[in-house]
């Protein structure tokens, strides 16, 4: 099964794409969709939705897994979160795929083996769970730990 991860964000959304097969993971591609030159929030909205599209048809994922919005900052920035992943939600959904939601504490849990893991901790294990030469940024690992843990909770019996 071929999984995209999304760590949506108004300024910088992660993605990251693997395989799965059985125990067996692969690393397929990963990346970030930087918005902060868009000229307003409507066209980084626009910009996560045609970036997204763009990684799901070049890879042809069968799944999605995307980070469910956490309480953030202030009110202002957890709307804004909710509208980038409402983004991505959408483009993942117009590519046919299934989307399937994770904490951030299940990902660290299914990833790092501790829930309050911090973003090095995850880098590192994902970085070691797929073979990778190199750390992804931070980013584009917290998509392919969410496409990981979508891979581990997709494989265990209903």
């Amino acid at each position: 099964m071929r999984i995209l991860g999304i760590d949506p964000g108004s300024r910088i959304t992660g993605y990251g794409v693997i395989e799965s097969q059985g125990n067996e993971l692969g690393f397929v591609a990963c990346g970030t969709i930087r918005t902060a030159g868009e000229p307003d929030f409507g066209h980084r909205l626009l910009a996560i939705f045609s970036a997204l599209q763009d990684v799901a048809a070049q890879y042809a994922p069968e799944a999605a897994a995307v980070e469910e919005v956490f309480v953030a900052r202030s009110p202002r920035s957890a709307l804004k979160l909710g509208q980038a992943r409402g983004a991505a939600v959408v483009a993942a959904l117009s590519a046919g795929l299934s989307i399937f939601n994770y904490s951030p504490r299940l990902v660290k849990q299914s990833v790092a083996g501790y829930g309050q893991a911090d973003k090095g901790q995850v880098r590192y294990m994902v970085r070691v769970l797929l073979g990778l030469n190199a750390e992804p940024s931070s980013d584009a690992a917290d998509a392919l730990a969410l496409a990981i843990c979508h891979a581990h909770h997709s494989a265990l019996p209903l």
